[in-house]
């Protein structure tokens, strides 16, 4: 009888580890293949590679402990040790550390809330609460972010109150130039295109340039107007290659465009 509870203690414990890490292994793999998202595109973007990588590692998180739990209480229960009682005293404890730990508790949960709504990732161009840089680390508690000068400004996801991702979708960039009274609107159209098809060359720039028209007549040139597509953050560059391309233009025609004068007069 006593050989027969030795084999009982030694030998059903090994047994429900072993049956724990396989069913442990069994809901690895079925989070895998349910948590990741649009399976039909081949070439993911690196960050929602990233935010699949975070959903489907925080979900095995929870498994494995609620798994180690359960396992541990069923082992207890093999040594004659009451669960129920342990479990009711974990509930108390529960309650007290919750108290304790509140803070840390809402930045969890504002973590697990911001990776599940996408709100942002690690490499989003972001404002919060009025700070704007790049998202360098997204975790569970707090979120880094670094400004272009450098600043790192680290807070807790709870306290975030506003959030506007600028890289969530792709930005329209209007710009004005001037132009030479003299030059035909037919003209101008022939350097727009021509500037149209180096800006096509470039990475960021998603679409044909879209020509919206005179925008102001000034004394001396008029104002003209043009809309681009780009992809999310990248048009002050934009901008700045637009400028660029249409010097260039400007000088291959030995186009002047004159400025607007202030013209004083004296009376005596």
């Amino acid at each position: 009888m006593l050989k027969k509870i030795l084999i009982k203690e030694v030998y059903l414990p090994i047994i429900y580890i072993i049956i724990a890490l396989i069913i442990y292994a069994i809901l690895c793999k079925i989070v895998d293949k349910v948590l990741v998202f649009n399976k039909s595109v081949k070439n993911k973007k690196e960050l929602q590679l990233k935010r699949e990588k975070t959903i489907i590692n925080l979900f095995k998180s929870i498994i494995k402990y609620i798994i180690a739990i359960i396992t541990i209480l069923a082992i207890l229960n093999i040594y004659g040790i009451k669960t129920t009682s342990i479990i009711a005293s974990l509930g108390i404890a529960g309650a007290i550390i919750g108290l304790a730990f509140q803070d840390t508790i809402k930045n969890l949960l504002s973590g697990i809330a911001i990776i599940f709504d996408n709100h942002y990732m690690q490499g989003d161009i972001v404002t919060i609460n009025g700070f704007r840089g790049e998202v360098i680390e997204l975790g569970l508690q707090t979120t880094k972010i670094k400004s272009y000068t450098g600043e790192v400004m680290i807070i807790n996801n709870s306290a975030i109150t506003s959030v506007i991702n600028h890289s969530m979708y792709d930005t329209i960039l209007y710009l004005e130039f001037p132009v030479s009274k003299d030059l035909a609107l037919t003209d101008l159209e022939k350097i727009i295109n021509s500037i149209n098809k180096k800006m096509l060359k470039l990475n960021d720039v998603t679409d044909d340039i879209k020509p919206l028209g005179i925008e102001k007549l000034n004394a001396n040139n008029y104002i003209y107007k043009v809309e681009i597509d780009c992809k999310p953050d990248s048009h002050f560059q934009i901008n700045r290659e637009f400028f660029k391309y249409l010097k260039e233009e400007y000088d291959k025609k030995n186009i002047n465009v004159p400025g607007e004068y202030l013209e004083v007069i004296n009376k005596k």
